[in-house]
Formats: C-alpha cells, sequence, structure tokens
C-alpha cells in the first residue's frame, strides 16, 4: 500500500552518496527484469553502428518490448543499408508499424542507409559528429550508439536516468539533455556506459515515476528522495 512520506523522516542519519556502491546494489536489484532494449538487442548480437542507430530510431517513444520485437522482425529482412534499401518505404513501413511515429522513422532509417552507402562504403562511422548528422538521431541515441557499439565513454540519459539521479539529489537539472552534462561531471568515466543500461530498468522498474518502492529501494539509505510524495 502507497504510504505518505514527510521527505524529510531519519534524513539526519542518511549516508553520503557512493555512486559506485549505488551502481552495485543496482546490478544485483535489476537482475530479475529484462534489459534495456538496446543493451538486450547488443547481446544478440546486434551490434554494428548501423543496426544500433536503427534500433535507438524506432525505440523513440516506443516501449521497449514492443522495440525488441519490430527490431528483430526488421533485422530478419534486412541488417545492413544496403539491404534496407532494397525495401520499399511501404515494406519497411508494414515491419516497424508498430513503433510510434513509424511514418516519420521510415524516412529517417532509409535515409540514414542512404547516407551510409552514398558516403561512408556501406557503414555508418562511430563518429559523434556524423551521428548527430543523421536524422532522427540525437545526443542520447548518439551517446548510447557509441557506448555500446564503440565502447567509448559516453552518458546517455533518457527520463528514467534523469528522473533517478535527481531523486538522489546527485545532480539538479530540469531536463534530460542537462543532466547529460552534469552527470559528466559528477560520474567517473567507467560508469559512463553502465548509466543508461542500469538506471533505465532501475528507473523503470523500482525508482518508477509514480509511487516508487522505496521500501524495498537497495539505495534509500543514501537517497534524498527529491520530489517524492508517496511511495510504496
Amino acid at each position: 500500500m502507497p504510504r505518505q512520506t514527510a521527505a524529510v523522516e531519519a534524513k539526519s542519519a542518511q549516508k553520503p552518496l557512493n555512486v559506485a556502491v549505488a551502481f552495485r546494489r543496482i546490478r544485483k536489484a535489476i537482475r530479475p527484469y529484462p534489459k534495456a532494449a538496446m543493451f538486450q538487442l547488443a547481446d544478440e548480437g546486434y551490434r554494428t553502428v548501423f543496426e544500433l542507430v536503427v534500433s535507438c530510431i524506432i525505440s523513440v517513444r516506443t516501449r521497449d518490448e514492443v522495440t525488441l520485437a519490430v527490431t528483430r522482425r526488421l533485422f530478419e529482412k534486412a541488417r545492413t543499408p544496403a539491404a534496407m534499401l532494397s525495401l520499399s518505404p511501404d515494406e519497411l513501413d508494414d515491419l516497424i508499424r508498430p513503433s510510434t511515429f513509424h511514418e516519420n522513422k521510415v524516412r529517417s532509417i532509409l535515409a540514414i542507409a542512404r547516407r551510409a552507402v552514398n558516403e561512408f562504403d556501406g557503414r555508418i562511422p562511430a563518429d559523434s559528429a556524423v551521428l548527430l548528422g543523421l536524422p532522427g538521431v540525437g545526443p542520447k541515441c548518439a551517446n548510447l550508439v557509441l557506448g555500446i557499439a564503440a565502447g567509448r565513454p559516453c552518458i546517455s540519459v533518457d527520463v528514467h536516468v534523469h528522473r533517478v539521479v535527481n531523486r538522489w539529489g546527485l545532480v539538479q537539472t530540469t531536463t534530460p539533455e542537462r543532466t547529460m552534462t552534469a552527470l559528466e561531471e559528477k560520474l567517473p568515466r567507467r560508469l559512463w556506459v553502465e548509466t543508461n543500461e542500469l538506471l533505465m530498468p532501475f528507473g523503470k522498474h523500482v525508482c518508477t515515476g509514480i509511487l516508487p518502492h522505496c521500501s524495498t529501494c537497495p539505495v534509500l539509505d543514501t537517497c534524498r528522495q527529491i520530489g517524492v510524495t508517496t511511495h510504496r
């Protein structure tokens, strides 16, 4: 049952936040839950820059369960830029239709595949400037792709990561973009890629937007619970 919290209860006894310890606890806490879609797809072998860019575009405003099903179905038909261009816009649209804003995503995916073939010899390079110049690709997507595909130390911040680290009091920011910049100053580089991998499922299943599971949270002793008025 949800209960009211005074937001200041026992805060005088609260421990300082140690991010490395928090991440270690969260790794264990999220084991029962599905991985974030991009990391799950990488585990399944979809690790090229092009594959990850396409899957990231599909994921925009789309639930992970849908993203995974749609992306797997698409990659059964086409995994490379050349193969993607062999599909007609209608064929591609049929494959990704369950994804939100699928019509716009069809245009972006085909434009990216065309650039890959015409400008990059069929392969999108692991280059931030190139990725950010692709249609439908923003900083969150670019950093996620670079982190997974190339092992670059990059932080990707979605609404879950943004909410969690602000609740902790680690940063005080108003947008995911500002959170990304703030975290680059706060977190050791060795944790940058893992930030999204851990905090996305943690925010989705434990530190939820409504009624977070504070009573069973593994980092409650260091969380300032900023903005939390009711919880489970």
